[in-house]
């Protein structure tokens, strides 16, 4: 495969932009804690994840119409070289990813202070700019070892910053050691799958891995890679049955931590796999297109009816929503085992309203465990009535995930009902719609608790702080406002849902840098 490498004497700002999102957040770390400063901390993390949010703009407005930037570190070409490979699709997640990193450290200024230990502090910050630096890392890097590598730097911080909920509720550090071990399973399964596929073809170059499997036809090797790296994948990403660390992981976590993952650590895992069945392998091989209509869409189905209905029976709310996050990945598995464009247009743009939808109702949580301890609805109840600013915004996420017209989660779900159709398959579509009607109940019931019930703590009860309310208030009109004015993020959809459709790559276009 010819691979196009330019050398350039100096690289422009511009063409520099891909090796600064992993840079700026990997060089955050370590100083936070070498300064050890919990204030300095706070604001190194912001303006880190703050740069890498501009840049991630920068980059789905100049990809959002095709087009890839191909940047090599240290001056060496792929495949031999590590490439950072942006295009319409991953520069979407980038922007997810930054977006709700930038959110949380507005929301995690007041949150950390009740639910970390102060003398963790300043680990805590360092272990997020780490976590945001591996979940950037994943998304942006075109080569299959160096997933890995960054798979397991944020699975790394993750656990930290999940244990770190241990201040409040002892349950974090089980918790934290159920994903540490689940999570470690997924990540050996991973790179076994990755050698296999290295065995078989020599290079661990994305682009030039598509194209070597694609000229060797199919054997063993390769199937035998395909199959540990879905299991690998398919524990990262929480699929049933593989998703028992999740709800205890999201329940017992710090608030900001459960903001920050729920919206961020599954969606990058699940664009791996989006890379893996469409670029790399593809459906036309036809073990793929098995996978995933025998294994994938019944288990997308599965998540959607099974999670929805565990999160009617819950009591308390961080839990419920843990189990509604669960269903939402049947949702976002269902589109991409459609295989036509609408469906993966609807995998990508649920991927980005569900992230913004969840982020919004997991801050919701912190606060009301802020002002009553607990988020049982037992101590949860009536707090709309005293606390109608949050509330609001926790109802408009809640119509979000129901997928309301008008709010973001309505346009993924309805293009996604469309993408049944244009297969024919009717029952699919209706089972979208029935599954939809599921959330209806647990959501309607949060509503009825927060505004009906009545509340035990009425005199001691405030409204939540400025610093946690301004960004909810931010998703909540991000909710509304990209479920109204759909092409940002439905214009990029549709051409990632179109690359990944297309042939295998054969070459790599539009080569901005090399790093030299």
């Amino acid at each position: 495969m010819a691979i196009e490498q330019v050398n350039h004497v100096a690289l422009t700002l511009e063409e520099q932009l891909p090796i600064w999102l992993i840079v700026i957040p990997f060089v955050a770390a370590p100083l936070i804690l070498l300064i050890g400063n919990k204030g300095l901390a706070w604001v190194f993390s912001f303006l880190a994840t703050a740069f890498s949010l501009a840049i991630s703009v920068i980059l789905v407005l100049t990809l959002k119409d095709g087009g890839v930037i191909s940047y090599h570190i240290g001056g060496w070409a792929p495949p031999i070289g590590i490439e950072y490979r942006i295009d319409a699709t991953n520069a979407l997640i980038l922007m997810l990813i930054s977006l709700i990193a930038t959110v949380a450290l507005l929301y995690a200024y007041s949150s950390v202070m009740s639910e970390i230990n102060p003398k963790h502090h300043t680990l805590f910050y360092a272990s997020y700019m780490l976590c945001f630096t591996g979940l950037m890392g994943i998304v942006i890097t075109g080569d299959a070892f160096n997933i890995f590598v960054f798979l397991e730097i944020s699975s790394l911080a993750t656990y930290i910053l999940v244990a770190m909920g241990a201040y409040k509720d002892k349950r974090a550090l089980t918790a934290a050691y159920d994903y540490l071990i689940l999570g470690t399973i997924g990540a050996t399964f991973f790179v076994i799958g990755i050698g296999f596929l290295y065995m078989a073809t020599g290079t661990l170059n994305l682009v030039d891995l598509a194209d070597r499997i694609s000229d060797q036809g199919l054997n063993r090797t390769i199937r035998a890679g395909f199959g540990f790296i879905v299991i690998g994948l398919g524990l990262k990403i929480a699929i049933m049955p593989l998703h028992l660390w999740l709800p205890r992981a999201y329940t017992f976590a710090p608030s900001v931590v459960t903001v920050f993952l729920s919206a961020t650590a599954t969606k990058a895992s699940i664009y791996v796999l989006l890379r893996f069945l469409f670029s790399i392998y593809h459906p036309t091989f036809a073990f793929d297109e098995n996978i995933i209509l025998i294994i994938f869409m019944p288990l997308a189905i599965a998540s959607m009816f099974l999670a929805s209905i565990v999160a009617i029976f819950q009591t308390n709310l961080k839990r419920m929503l843990a189990y509604s996050s669960i269903g939402q990945i049947g949702y976002l598995l269902l589109g991409a085992s459609l295989m036509n464009q609408l469906g993966l247009t609807a995998t990508l743009v649920h991927m980005f309203n569900h992230g913004i939808t969840k982020a919004l109702l997991f801050m919701g949580a912190g606060v009301f465990a802020l002002k009553v301890g607990k988020v049982s609805y037992e101590n949860i109840a009536g707090l709309g009535k005293i606390m109608p600013f949050t509330a609001a915004a926790v109802v408009i996420g809640c119509l979000s995930l129901i997928g309301i017209p008008g709010t973001a989660g309505f346009i993924s779900k309805w293009i996604l009902v469309q993408g049944a159709l244009a297969n024919g398959w009717w029952h699919i579509a209706l089972l979208i719609v029935l599954s939809s009607l599921l959330s209806v109940i647990y959501v309607w019931r949060l509503i009825e608790i927060i505004y009906v019930a009545p509340t035990k703590k009425v005199g001691t009860i405030t409204e939540a702080p400025i610093s946690m309310l301004a960004p909810m208030l931010i998703l909540a009109f991000a909710c509304l406002f990209f479920g109204v004015f759909t092409d940002f993020i439905l214009d990029p959809a549709q051409t990632s849902a179109q690359n990944l459709l297309s042939l295998p790559i054969s070459g790599i276009e539009n080569t901005l840098g090399d790093g030299s």
